[in-house]
């Protein structure tokens, strides 16, 4: 395998989004990813449709969109881990590995043998890191989180959407789940941080991620402006709270999205859109005094801009180095000559649609670039050759457990 992760194998017991979003990434450094699913329902996101990959026929596979955005790279096996045989596997596995992911409910995994203090005394340098909705402390520790909810009670919601009494006002939920995805992130970062942690002195350890504490710590800038004024930031659509103009404005055709950062970006924009004077005006003159008079400033702006269609706009403001961009759908997103010059779409060969399209890992690394080998695996795929070849269990072995019910 290559890759700058091929030295390191993860045992990737989570689900849904956050976990496995975090073992797609590690699979796509290089690692060797396990994913442990339930015998023949597997990863709930396997039925999150539609819509759901089709066959080489057109029709249905047994796995949703959903399933193929989180899980390319990684060896499927099917364990029940209920059963004292599959605590077994489970354990064999670990002893294996060098990071272990779960997202199961706090204390969820002790009543098998599978908490992190019996995977440490088995492998003592595992880092295994658990990922739960509000943490392993703390009142809410036993409440099931999910992302929605998370995007609700970390604030998100509360700057997101359109602002009190305009037409539509309401709190928005983001339209990915990106509590869940920064969490994953988070989770990537942090064991990374791990590795090299035992790499310099030989221990393992647990690390505790809550979706609550990222989507409190992503909250960046705003949480920041709350802390340092003392007032709880407001929805502002697609306007920003300390940049002026930087924003959605409308087109004689539509909207485009209009970010300027200073000063000299404000005053080549005010060029192009015949407002010459605002620039010299105190009220205008600086972001700063921008930013307090934006109830006035915005409406000129868009008087403006409705007055020229939005291509116009977007040449003209690029000619003069004004950032800007078109609102693009997901059709015209992969039609972009830049999304498509960067190959931001592989594909891979299936055992079941013959081709699979995904989005590639953004991340391009010139010593060891990444290669896509695995597509995501359908349910249990790599059963007996990670029984087999990892563990050495024989074809009868694995043939009995198969019939006990265990895979």
């Amino acid at each position: 395998m290559s890759g700058p992760l091929s030295h390191l194998k993860v045992l990737d017991l989570s689900r849904i989004l956050a976990g496995p979003w975090a073992g797609q990434v590690f699979a796509d450094f290089g690692a060797e990813v396990i994913k442990v699913e339930r015998p023949e329902k597997g990863d709930d996101t396997r039925h999150w449709g539609p819509p759901y990959l089709k066959d080489q026929q057109g029709a249905d596979t047994a796995d949703a969109a959903y399933y193929l955005s989180a899980n390319r790279g990684k060896k499927s096996i099917t364990v029940d881990i209920t059963r004292e045989g599959g605590q077994e596997i489970i354990r064999a596995l670990a002893a294996e590995s060098d990071i272990l992911l779960e997202n199961y409910k706090v204390g969820g995994l002790a009543k098998y043998g599978l908490d992190y203090e019996s995977i440490k005394a088995i492998n003592p340098g595992i880092i295994y890191c658990s990922i739960t909705g509000f943490g392993q402390t703390g009142p809410y520790r036993n409440r099931a989180g999910y992302d929605a909810m998370i995007q609700g009670m970390g604030g998100l919601m509360s700057i997101t959407g359109v602002p009190e009494g305009q037409p539509g006002a309401g709190p928005q939920k983001v339209g990915v789940a990106v509590a869940d995805l920064m969490t994953g992130m988070y989770a990537v970062s942090s064991v990374l941080a791990a590795v090299v942690h035992r790499q310099h002195t030989g221990v393992g350890q647990h690390i505790d991620l809550a979706l609550l504490d990222t989507q409190v710590a992503w909250l960046a800038n705003q949480a920041q402006n709350y802390l340092t004024s003392g007032k709880a930031p407001q929805r502002q659509g697609t306007g920003h709270p300390n940049i002026v103009p930087y924003q959605a404005v409308p087109s004689k055709d539509g909207y485009f999205m209009l970010a300027v950062g200073n000063d000299e970006q404000f005053k080549r924009f005010c060029n192009i859109a015949g407002l010459d004077d605002l620039p010299g005006q105190a009220a205008y003159a600086t972001n700063s005094a921008r930013v307090l008079a934006r109830e006035q400033l915005v409406p000129l702006i868009e008087a403006a801009t409705r007055e020229r269609e939005s291509g116009w706009w977007l040449e003209k403001l690029s000619e003069a180095h004004v950032p800007c961009g078109p609102i693009n759908t997901l059709d015209e997103v992969f039609a972009d000559p830049q999304v498509q010059a960067r190959g931001m779409v592989i594909e891979q060969e299936h055992p079941v649609a013959g081709k699979v399209r995904t989005v590639r890992n953004p991340a391009l690394f010139s010593e060891s670039p990444l290669e896509y080998d695995q597509a995501p695996p359908v349910l249990g795929e790599h059963t007996n050759a990670v029984l087999r070849d990892l563990l050495g269990k024989s074809d009868d072995e694995i043939a009995a457990l198969r019939d006990g019910g265990v895979l």
